[in-house]
Parts: structure tokens; C-alpha cells; sequence
């Protein structure tokens, strides 16, 4: 089982952990991202294309599924503007085994920074700005290549 979903809403962690956990799996990973607070950051807002970054992340997920014996992979990730301290992504993955579950949620956090198509602007109290990739989050990403 794969679930994707780009939207506006708040997430809603119960839920998300909720319908992984009804997989059977004897093993559940979550990861959870918030808005950070810091440099002056008061909130967050990301734009994406419809349809390629749901595909770009159901690619990511079924790439994760074909990897490790998973029972079920969760991408969640809003869009829109955000505020410091609002959640803004979930992954979570559900294996026989924590191993399998843990890999493979990392992998997909690691990855998502990368490869989920999301442009980024950090709004700060004199205006805003576009947040740039990282080179930290390439040197994850390259790890699992």
C-alpha cells in the first residue's frame, strides 16, 4: 500500500500512523518535519505543479516498496504557507521488521529533500526569501544511490 498526498491541510498525525499500522506490520517508522524557527523565520510557504509532484513522490515510494519488503510507505507533504512550528511533512513506512521500516523511512526523508519537486520561500519579518538546496541534504540523498 502506497499513500501520497500534496495538500494545503493540516496533517494529521493519528490518522497517517493509524492506517499503518492496520497494515499488520510488526514494525512502524515515522518521520514528522516542522517549520523551523530559526533565522528569523516566521513562516514557510511552498508551491509545487500538481500531478509531477505527486508522481515524483509515488516514484520515490514505489522505489522504497521494490528496495525493502515493506507492507505499506506514507508521503505526506502540505503546500501553501505555513507558520513556525506547523507540520509540514510525514513519512512513515510499515515492514515485518524495524530494520526494514527504519531504512526505508530515512531513505525516503533523505530523498524527498532532493527529489520531490517544491520550491520554497522563507517569509521573515523584512520580507522573504527562496530557500536553496542544501548541500547537506545531497550528501543524504547521494547515500543511497
Amino acid at each position: 500500500m502506497i499513500r501520497v498526498s500534496v495538500d494545503p491541510a493540516p496533517i494529521e498525525l493519528g490518522v497517517e500512523v493509524a492506517a499503518l499500522e492496520a497494515r499488520g506490520a510488526g514494525g512502524i517508522a515515522t518521520f514528522t518535519g516542522v517549520v523551523r524557527t530559526d533565522d528569523g523565520v516566521e513562516a514557510l510557504e511552498l508551491e509545487h505543479y500538481p500531478g509531477m509532484t505527486e508522481a515524483a513522490l509515488c516514484a520515490l515510494a514505489e522505489a522504497a516498496m521494490d528496495r525493502w519488503n515493506l507492507l505499506g510507505a506514507t508521503i505526506v507533504h502540505r503546500v501553501g504557507r505555513m507558520t513556525a512550528g506547523e507540520r509540514i511533512v510525514f513519512v512513515g513506512t510499515a515492514a515485518a521488521h524495524r530494520r526494514e521500516a527504519l531504512e526505508a523511512c530515512t531513505y525516503l526523508i533523505d530523498r524527498l529533500k532532493t527529489d520531490a519537486p517544491f520550491w520554497k520561500r522563507e517569509w521573515l519579518a523584512g520580507g522573504a526569501r527562496w530557500v536553496e538546496p542544501r548541500a547537506t541534504d545531497a550528501q543524504a540523498a547521494a547515500h543511497w544511490l
